[in-house]
């Protein structure tokens, strides 16, 4: 448990784990005595070892900060079409690209941290005192104060102020579900466990963070502040390293090539220009920053940054929060979630799911503590007539029970008190019993030495039971009957309920027996004599956390659209089996499929087993294996950059502070927003406001229009851009006219910027967008035959305006007339693409092209109300050098724009067609 540069508290661990050395082993070890520390040795170790806490977080100086998110090759864009603007004088245009750079990156800087704020969100979970014994006396002090060696008691409701091996523990239970990811409490006692054992099996140690929930133990301090299992994992979180978005990488490739594909054409320009036409310098510089500036695709930062604020907006309203933006498309991108058992796909709500009597079995329907649902037969039989085992079930059920279920109007229905408990006070008012039906005269409490409970009650006869619940093992030793079909008692069977009790437990439910013996009346006193022996057993009840019924749908439809779900959980391995086998998660047909695979990969793999395996054997099974058990922080680390190490982009959801680490590491982190830690927060990308994994699924579906629609507005500026530039280019390489003027390449980039190129955010996902696989993690924002589209649109769009310009300039029509006709002809042709590009691949010559998106609509007509503006508002005629056009003018706009349309859809249709004949030419 060593930290660079920081001593580990326990200096024997090396040689022994307090967890698997007796308490006076860990004692000598800590050179402490039961008395607790002296004040001046506390003081000194305080003084060498440093305050329990812990520490900050590194941060680079703030103008470093700033400066990264400059550092991003969209931006160089925006920087170089800023200058550009510049050098051409056009301060407004430059201002306004500028300030895109600067909100970009201070959206960057305000989101970031999120390792930061992970770290700040543990240090809030560390208990602000503590009880200690030095000197031979209790004290409370600071439990920052604490060092290794000092003896500390803990009680019902405290936090754990450090790592402590108990050295006394009377009935201790601690809740260590955010660190373990068990359901339920932790039973907690001072003998030793084997060295091996893993984070959750580590019984006779309690973990600094945690929440005891009932009883009262000893220990011995032996680690704290960053050497505690939970500063342990703050130091994996604050060493995981970010890893770039499929976005951003995408992004990046197309900006270098964009940037080389300009500085080319400028060169070779400028060459041609030079000197095969002897065009002038200036002018031909003018001409060289015209292309560029017509080529740069200024507004495509912009709107990817538009495109993902608006889906964070839509996320938000399906109640999942996003932290950080570029992690909305990455959610499209995801190929496998790997999820956290306990509250995320489970409700983390203990459910009575059978009760098995010597006359039958019992089914119980609903889940959670709301007292609703019916129990009846297993084997699908009428439930008429009363089994008097059953009842005898329910009444220990309700009477040797200290939990109470509460309903609130806005909350539901809440348990107070332990999960078990509660699972079984909802079975009991399910059957029909009254709290009041029983007075509690004397108890036993649930012990971890004898794993069972009892009460001695009263009914409303005045006669007197004792009701015991507990491990099946301590029930039935203490049994000599049974209660028989028809109510009375006969002798017990015990390999029968041995059988039963494996089944249930291989079904991934956890086992409780019940059992009662009337006591004489008048008794007043419960011992452990009075259950030693003589009890009759009544039955035996299997208990789960259920799924969440609406998670099973959304599994099964991660598993269409090419999603595997991977489920990582701190239970047990039967448990998490039959849990993962109810979900759909493993299904016969999955393991059919990783039976024929070429690595046989267990159906299960533990966190023993993993901790076992070297990182590359990890990596051989990880894709085939759906459920891991018994997992510690660092496994599910492991698991997920192994899954990376595939190319697999992989989400994990969880809620426990374990989870954290594996939430940084993931290329998506989704936390739960109301069961989930702070720490958790802060280390995902995402947070579900409603803790429903459904809600993951439609952050996907989300995810993936998104990238759709960056696709769509890529397709569409790419063309616009490029057909701007080559009418200046083909100008230029013929040595003819200037079609455009560079401030007329600057108006139309605005109007288009302003209105056109933000439509396309607001396009609905297409229907088949949950039907297709996730798409290659390598594969660029633009295939190949996109790439052929771009380079198609944007010869036509810029071809029909030569066309048009040099044809109207050679019947005669003024300069300024004809110019004024190729930039509007530019900006309606643009329009008629955008509608083609509505569907990435489907025709869009059908009515519902029409529909879906009226800030298409609103986009065009705000084109046409600017463009008619720049064609007859006399000011602008001055400043851009436009001029009034005829109505066969705007008729040979209009009725080129629908050809460029039409082309655009014909080859569309075509590309299929000629990439099959190409493959099997090829």
């Amino acid at each position: 448990m060593d930290t660079p540069g920081q001593h580990t508290e326990l200096t024997a661990e090396q040689d022994l784990a307090p967890w698997a050395s007796s308490p006076h082993e860990v004692m000598s070890a800590m050179e402490s005595e039961e008395r607790g520390l002296a004040t001046t040795e506390a003081e000194r170790r305080l003084e060498e070892h440093g305050p329990n806490r812990l520490a900050p977080p590194e941060r680079d100086p703030l103008w470093r900060r700033i400066l990264s998110h400059f550092d991003d090759v969209l931006i160089y864009i925006l920087l170089v079409a800023a200058a550009l603007k510049a050098i051409l004088g056009d301060w407004v245009d430059f201002s306004v690209i500028l300030a895109v750079a600067v909100i970009n990156a201070a959206i960057g800087f305000i989101q970031e941290g999120r390792a930061e704020k992970a770290l700040d969100g543990i240090r809030h979970m560390l208990s602000p005192t503590a009880q200690v014994r030095r000197d031979g006396a209790w004290s409370d002090v600071d439990a920052a104060d604490l060092v290794p060696g000092d003896v500390v008691r803990v009680g019902a409701g405290a936090r754990v102020p450090a790592d402590v091996r108990l050295l006394e523990a009377r009935s201790l239970n601690v809740e260590e579900s955010a660190l373990t990811g068990e359901s339920v409490s932790a039973e907690k006692s001072v003998a030793a466990v084997d060295a091996e054992a893993g984070l959750g099996d580590r019984t006779s140690m309690l973990f600094s963070g945690t929440l005891v929930a009932a009883g009262q133990g000893t220990g011995v301090v032996t680690a704290t502040g960053q050497a505690t299992e939970i500063g342990r994992i703050q130091t994996m979180i604050a060493e995981v390293e970010s890893l770039e978005t499929p976005l951003t990488r995408e992004l990046g490739r197309l900006g270098k090539v964009i940037a080389v594909a300009i500085a080319v054409i400028a060169l070779v320009m400028a060459v041609v220009g030079r000197t095969v036409h002897d065009i002038p310098l200036p002018d031909l510089i003018s001409a060289a920053i015209g292309v560029a500036v017509a080529a740069v695709p200024e507004g495509l930062p912009a709107l990817v940054t538009i495109t993902l604020a608006l889906g964070v907006q839509q996320m938000a309203r399906r109640h999942a929060i996003t932290r950080k933006l570029p992690a909305v498309e990455t959610l499209g991108a995801v190929t496998t979630i790997c999820s956290d058992k306990t509250g995320t796909l489970t409700k983390n709500e203990m459910t009575a799911r059978v009760v098995r009597t010597a006359s039958g079995s019992f089914a119980v329907e609903g889940s959670g503590y709301a007292p609703v649902g019916d129990i009846a037969p297993e084997d699908g039989g009428e439930s008429a007539t009363p089994d008097a085992a059953l009842d005898g079930v329910v009444a220990v059920a309700m009477a040797c029970n200290d939990a109470q279920i509460l309903h609130d109007e806005a909350r539901g229905w809440q348990l107070v008190g332990e999960p078990t408990e509660g699972a079984l006070h909802s079975l009991a008012r399910k059957a029909g019993q009254d709290p009041e039906n029983w007075r509690r005269l004397n108890s036993l409490p649930f012990s971890s030495e004898t794993k069972y409970m009892a009460t001695l009650d009263e009914d409303r006869e005045g006669h007197t039971h004792i009701h015991v619940k507990g491990a099946p093992d301590r029930i039935l030793t203490r049994c000599a009957t049974q209660i028989g079909a028809d109510g009375d008692a006969v002798p017990l069977e015990s390999e029968r309920w041995e059988e039963w009790i494996e089944e249930l437990s291989a079904r991934g439910l956890r086992v409780l027996a019940t059992a009662r013996a009337t006591a004489p009346a008048g008794t007043t006193e419960l011992t452990t004599e009075d259950v030693e022996s003589g009890l009759e057993l009544c039955g035996i009840v299997g208990i789960v956390d259920p799924p969440r019924p609406e998670a099973i749908e959304a599994i099964a439809q991660c598993r269409q659209a090419g999603i595997r779900v991977k489920m990582i959980t701190g239970d047990h391995a039967g448990t998490a089996l039959a849990i993962a086998r109810e979900m759909g998660i493993v299904t016969d047909e999955r393991r059919q499929e990783e039976e024929t695979a070429e690595t046989e990969a267990p159906a299960v793999l533990t966190g023993a087993e993993l901790e076992a395996m070297s990182t590359e054997q990890l990596r051989a099974v990880v894709r085939d294996v759906d459920v891991f058990a018994r997992t510690s922080p660092e496994h599910k680390l492991r698991i997920v950059s192994a899954l990376q190490a595939h190319d697999e982009v992989a989400a994990m959801t969880g809620d426990g502070v374990n989870d954290a680490p594996a939430l940084a590491q993931a290329n998506v982190g989704v936390a739960m927003g109301i069961k989930g830690t702070e720490a958790t927060k802060e280390a995902a990308e995402i947070v579900l406001a409603d803790d429903n994994f459904t809600t993951i699924e439609r952050a996907v579906e989300e995810g993936r229009r998104i990238y759709d629609n960056i696709r769509k507005s890529v397709l569409f500026l790419l063309p616009t851009s490029g057909a701007q530039a080559l009418v200046i280019l083909v100008a230029v390489f013929l040595g003819l006219q200037l079609p455009l003027a560079p401030v007329q390449v600057l108006w139309i980039n605005l109007i288009t910027a302003v209105t056109l190129s933000l439509a396309l955010a607001y396009e609905p996902a297409e229907p088949d967008i949950m039907n297709r696989p996730p798409r290659p993690v390598k594969s660029g924002i633009l295939t190949a035959h996109y790439v052929v589209r771009i380079a198609i649109v944007s010869v036509l769009i810029g071809g029909i305006t030569l066309v048009a310009f040099y044809s109207l300039v050679g019947a005669g029509t003024p300069t300024a007339q004809a110019e004024t006709t190729a930039v509007t002809l530019l900006a309606f042709a643009q329009l008629a693409y955008l509608f083609s590009c509505r569907y990435l691949d489907k025709s869009s010559l059908t009515p519902k092209v029409f529909r879906g998106n009226r800030v298409i609509w609103i986009s065009a007509g705000a084109l046409l109300v600017l463009q008619s503006v720049f064609v007859y508002a006399p000011f602008m005629n001055l400043w851009f050098g436009s001029a009034p056009i005829t109505p066969a003018q705007w008729g040979l706009v209009v009725g080129l724009s629908l050809v460029v349309f039409l082309l655009t859809e014909l080859g569309k249709a075509a590309q299929p067609r000629i990439a099959r004949v190409l493959l099997r030419r090829g």
